[in-house]
């Protein structure tokens, strides 16, 4: 598979999916060509500058590369966009990308576990058409009543990576609130310093 393979059999599924739908994708190379790739250290400086120049940024002074890719970095985020995402939106669909190295929130991965797992206990030539059989009876496998499954225990592990994210930043703001730096000379007992010599 490669970019241009999927953007093809893309073309084809969009029109068949109902307008609004969010379709959820992982990262995959070939989900996620760029329209507009950011510069690397690779690139020459003068691409650089006339990437970050169309970009709106303005170059005023002699930069180094590395300077200029400072400035690339902090502004990427806000001009990365997907080939595949622009072909969904004028379709009027939606793609909600996955965050990386979280296969659990993905509800296929379940299906493809499941079939997988069909194909390893039924495979007993390990013949290719055989396997190939197997396969799609596994495939069928996978029912309306399984798919529900899948997205409900993709839907609670999703809910303990909310409750997580809650109590982390409960524990990160109570430790801040209690933590207290002292700048400057506190040698003398009996000087507790100014208010503007400590950070809360």
């Amino acid at each position: 598979m490669n970019g241009e393979t999927f953007y093809e059999w893309m073309e084809g599924v969009l029109p068949r999916l109902k307008e609004n739908c969010v379709i959820i994708m992982d990262n995959a190379s070939y989900h996620s060509v760029k329209l507009d790739k950011a510069p690397t250290s690779q690139t020459r400086k003068g691409d650089i500058i006339k990437w970050l120049e169309d970009k709106g940024e303005v170059i005023d002074r002699p930069m180094c590369i590395p300077q200029l890719l400072q400035i690339v970095k902090r502004i990427k985020p806000q001009h990365q966009k997907y080939v595949i995402d622009e072909l969904a939106k004028k379709h009027n669909r939606n793609i909600l990308r996955l965050p990386p190295y979280h296969c659990e929130l993905n509800p296929i991965e379940l299906a493809w576990s499941s079939v997988k797992n069909y194909v390893r206990m039924n495979n007993k030539t390990y013949k290719l058409h055989d396997v190939k059989n197997v396969l799609i009876e596994g495939v069928k496998r996978v029912d309306a009543d399984m798919w529900k499954n899948f997205i409900s225990h993709t839907k609670k592990e999703e809910d303990k990576f909310w409750e997580i994210d809650f109590v982390v930043d409960e524990v990160l703001s109570a430790e801040l609130e209690s933590v207290t730096l002292t700048i400057g000379d506190t040698s003398s007992d009996d000087s507790l310093g100014t208010e503007s010599d400590y950070f809360f």
